[in-house]
């Protein structure tokens, strides 16, 4: 039995079509903006016709390869299918698929890891080139040519307004109770005709529950039957709930001195063990009427929300396991007037996260004794996912947190090190470091201060006599001229234990 159409405009039913007919519409060199964020509301057939092409024309012996820009990470039926297909040139702005980071890793793909909350105004300053192709999913088209949006918004807005053409896949699997969870807002403009944003409360809403589309533009209409390929988190581990004590114990300090109210503050939370970890801790913590400022919803924030917990939260973006999404779609009048979907270019724009006082906790790759954390590449040179939306975050947040365990590969890591292999958000940026050992408040401290603090608090004890060695040879150095005194170091084995891993597969000496 045929299900009934999403499509009620009369002049976009006219453009009804194939996945593979709508992706023969899309060019070698084209750049393509795609929706989706999260395995959330990305196009589920139109990549891969795309990716079918693009390998029918390599084994013909003719170039394919386009320029893959999307609100964050995505799925293996469209990251992973283009990727095994060698037919993407450049991949911006977030990409966790492992087909693209060994593409990338070994040269064979372009990649620029942007700040989620530049990639529109980038694309409206003209900055990365003229924008093709927008391929765009939405849960329905209404009769006045309005587009309903799916489980994400990301970029769509910016892809619908700035491509030259416009694919649209109307996936009938997403509720039609979805009608009225988003917000898009349309009064964002170029300097210098920019205007304050007129949101005091993460629960605001300053837009529209639809995406506008010029209906000229759409060059073909998908309909699709397909779910989100939203994976579920293993049970946080004892490291992970260690972790969660400390940012707990850390809050309700803070709250005690009269530096949080007893509501704290709107809180963004990155995705994972860990920060589902935290988000338990704060629903089974006796806190109410909280609310959440974030890019993605996630199965802690739904639990707190049907609890009580959580007042409200702000996303761009679904990222619930299946089991989540299956409670989300059964109560989803009740979710509906507690959540509010919104461009990332809203969800993560710096003057909001300032204005709102936002609670930023994010994960890291490693950190070093001043404080510095890189949370994109491991050992300096390798990629791993890419900085998404944390440094919007870190640098304007009322507190920034990032956490991590201690070591990583049974051990042979330490994720505390004497300086950072890279830098993705500056010692200016962090305030707190979190490992299940300990938590470091670094406000207020001097770099040496810091280091001795991080260390301390924060390092695992198979790792913190070498680090407090160093430290204490680094002044040692300073002491005698060799170096200032201001930041320590020993420049000839700063990164010596990132080069003893490459070298012996552990950083102990």
């Amino acid at each position: 039995m045929s299900l009934p159409s999403r499509v009620l405009h009369p002049g976009l039913q006219q453009k009804i079509t194939t996945a593979d007919a709508a992706a023969a519409l899309i060019r070698h060199g084209d750049h393509v903006g795609m929706s989706g964020f999260t395995g959330a509301g990305y196009p589920k057939v139109v990549p891969g016709a795309l990716a079918r092409r693009i390998e029918a024309a390599h084994a013909a012996g003719q170039p394919f390869r386009v320029g893959v820009w999307t609100g964050a990470s995505t799925a293996p039926e469209l990251d992973g299918a283009l990727a095994k297909a060698e037919g993407i040139e450049m991949r911006l702005p977030y990409q966790s698929d492992a087909t693209c980071r060994q593409r990338i890793n070994a040269g064979e793909m372009e990649y620029l890891d942007i700040h989620l909350s530049h990639v529109a105004q980038l694309v409206w300053f003209g900055f990365l080139g003229k924008l093709d192709v927008a391929v765009v999913e939405v849960s329905g088209v209404r009769e006045d040519g309005l587009l309903i949006p799916a489980s994400s918004v990301g970029n769509n807005k910016t892809w619908l307004e700035q491509a030259d053409r416009v694919i649209l896949e109307v996936n009938g699997w997403h509720p039609a109770e979805l009608e009225g969870m988003h917000d898009i807002y349309y009064g964002t403009e170029r300097p210098p005709h920019r205007l304050p944003i007129p949101m005091t409360a993460a629960s605001d809403r300053i837009g529209e529950p639809y995406l506008r589309v010029d209906p000229d533009k759409v060059v073909a209409v998908v309909q699709t039957h397909l779910p989100d390929r939203n994976t579920a988190f293993a049970p946080p581990d004892a490291v992970s709930e260690r972790i969660a004590e400390h940012i707990l114990d850390f809050l309700s300090h803070e709250v005690k001195r009269g530096r949080l109210p007893a509501n704290l503050l709107p809180f963004q939370s990155g995705v994972g063990n860990t920060a589902n970890a935290v988000l338990a801790g704060l629903d089974r913590g006796g806190w109410r009427d909280l609310s959440a400022y974030t890019e993605v919803l996630q199965d802690g924030m739904l639990a707190m929300l049907k609890s009580g917990t959580l007042a409200h939260a702000s996303a761009t973006a679904l990222s619930l396991s299946p089991e989540a999404m299956q409670e989300f779609l059964a109560h989803l009048p009740f979710y509906r007037e507690r959540i509010v979907l919104r461009p990332q270019e809203i969800s993560n724009h710096p003057e909001l996260i300032r204005r709102l006082g936002i609670i930023a906790m994010n994960g890291m790759i490693e950190a070093d004794l001043y404080g510095n954390v890189n949370s994109t590449h491991v050992m300096g040179t390798r990629i791993m996912n890419g900085i998404g939306g944390s440094g919007d975050f870190a640098r304007n947040a009322y507190l920034s947190i990032f956490m991590t365990a201690s070591t990583a590969k049974a051990g042979r890591i330490s994720c505390i090190v004497p300086m950072a292999s890279h830098v993705d958000h500056t010692e200016h940026d962090v305030q707190v470091i979190v490992t299940e050992q300990g938590l470091a408040d670094l406000r207020g401290l001097s770099p040496r201060a810091r280091a001795r603090v991080v260390v301390d608090r924060c390092a695992h004890p198979d790792f913190r006599p070498a680090l407090q060695d160093y430290i204490e040879r680094a002044e040692a150095a300073g002491r005698r001229g060799q170096g200032g005194l201001h930041t320590p170091h020993l420049l000839a084995e700063a990164l010596s234990w990132h080069e003893r891993y490459e070298r012996t597969g552990s950083m102990r000496a």
